[in-house]
């Protein structure tokens, strides 16, 4: 009960309904996650993007970007600890945050629980695109072992909303900036035959819920 309640406080309700109503769609219509991949595809060539430089330059960026980002806010806020400063008004409150939705949403969630034991096949690995398994929708479960729903880079790219969330200035363009560059991966990897259409929307939702909850709990809900 508390769960729910801590959920739609920290939710919108337009983000709830949009949710929703994608989610009901691919449910209902699932043969637009094929419809969509074979978009990049053709039959005895495969997936013609696989392997282009945009498409591996945003496959391997997700991992950097990472590292990069989450080494730079460690050390400033090791300098603000032990030189009393205060650059960017980065709290040790504000770094586990960041780390707790890595880790919660890209690596608890989506990795460990979903990637794992989900099953569903990824599109290259299905009878549709040149695969030996067969398609199944988003939300139901398969005995595959294929590690298509979610998608674990989205998640990492769209782990980035933390930043967003602790941005005292300019916040919309950061937003932007997130939103294109998580768009970007998400729609590398589609075209690459490794996730559906419906895989990088759940991914993405599945961080922002997880950022907007947090955020909720550690920084605006009054005890």
């Amino acid at each position: 009960m508390y769960l729910m309640k801590t959920l739609f406080n920290s939710i919108s309700p337009s983000a709830w309904l949009l949710m929703i109503f994608l989610s009901v769609i691919f449910i209902l219509f699932p043969q637009i996650d094929i419809y969509f991949t074979n978009l990049f595809y053709t039959e005895g060539e495969g997936f013609f993007y696989l392997h282009s430089l945009p498409e591996f330059f945003l496959y391997k960026s997700v991992r950097y970007v990472l590292i990069v980002g989450y080494v730079l806010i460690l050390f400033i806020w090791l300098y603000n600890r032990f030189t009393k400063k205060n650059i960017f008004d980065f709290t040790g409150k504000k770094l586990l945050y960041v780390l707790l939705v890595l880790i919660l949403g890209s690596g608890l969630i989506v990795n460990a629980l979903l990637k794992e034991h989900w099953g569903r096949a990824r599109p290259s690995q299905t009878t549709n695109f040149g695969g030996d398994l067969h398609f199944t929708p988003a939300f139901v479960l398969s005995d595959q072992k294929g590690n298509s729903f979610s998608s674990g880079h989205t998640s990492g790219a769209f782990a980035l909303l933390a930043f967003v969330m602790l941005a005292k200035r300019r916040k919309a363009f950061w937003m932007t900036l997130v939103i294109l560059y998580g768009s970007a991966v998400s729609m590398a990897r589609i075209v690459a035959g490794g996730h559906f259409l419906s895989d990088v929307f759940v991914s993405f939702f599945i961080m922002y819920i997880t950022s907007k909850m947090l955020y909720y709990l550690m920084f605006e809900r009054k005890f």
